[in-house]
């Protein structure tokens, strides 16, 4: 499924590019670090480090405004606190998710320096974990243990702010985005997550830092 979707995005990016050259469209190729955050009530979250990467396209619109459209795979991370038999340890949980965005971007100094922000949406599966850490009791959930939180929604709207920096065909990227959507929303369908009788919300903050290379 990945295969198929970076070729299709890799075609269309193409297309794109070859129509609009004379306008400076640029296809991207970027990667880099990420950084996750759930915002949230239910558990005491810890922020790890993960990866970002894929494609872009960025072309002129008007005037000094930009447009950007890009398809990005993440493998990013966060911890919760819980009890592994008689040991209190960070259990980590990985969001393996594709992203797509469109965002205008206001061109502060050319070729140097973009202002971006605008909707990305997140495609993600169930939360990954170790096997041997899935019975993990959450210590601010005793009710729960982590594999019961595991089916988070898998559609999330999240809204990107960044900046563009660097030289014309080398930028660094670095961005945040707040998901604006409920993370935790699937959660209400979990027979444990009932018993509890309490209601489950997080939002998403997510740190990226990439250098992409405009071909």
């Amino acid at each position: 499924m990945r295969k198929l979707t970076f070729i299709i995005l890799l075609f269309s990016t193409v297309a794109m590019a070859q129509r609009g050259f004379k306008d400076s469209n640029r296809i991207g190729i970027g990667a880099g670090l990420t950084q996750l955050n759930i915002f949230t009530d239910n558990f005491t979250v810890t922020p790890e480090t993960g990866w970002i990467g894929g494609l872009s396209v960025r072309g002129n619109y008007y005037n000094n405004w930009q447009m950007s459209f890009g398809m990005f795979f993440t493998d990013s991370n966060f911890s919760i606190p819980t009890q592994k038999g008689f040991i209190q340890t960070q259990t980590n949980f990985k969001m393996s998710a594709v992203q797509i965005y469109i965002v205008p971007s206001y061109v502060a100094i050319p070729d140097h320096l973009n202002l971006e922000f605008g909707p990305v949406l997140q495609v993600n599966g169930k939360l990954g974990i170790d096997k041997d850490d899935e019975n993990n009791l959450l210590l601010d959930q005793p009710g729960l243990i982590a594999k019961d939180i595991l089916d988070v929604s898998k559609f999330n709207a999240n809204f990107y702010v960044g900046i563009n920096g660097g030289v014309k065909n080398v930028r660094a990227r670095i961005g945040y985005q707040y998901g604006l959507t409920n993370f935790f929303g699937n959660l209400k369908n979990n027979d444990n997550v009932k018993l509890l009788d309490e209601k489950m919300k997080g939002n998403i903050g997510l740190i990226s830092g990439q250098i992409t290379i405009y071909l």
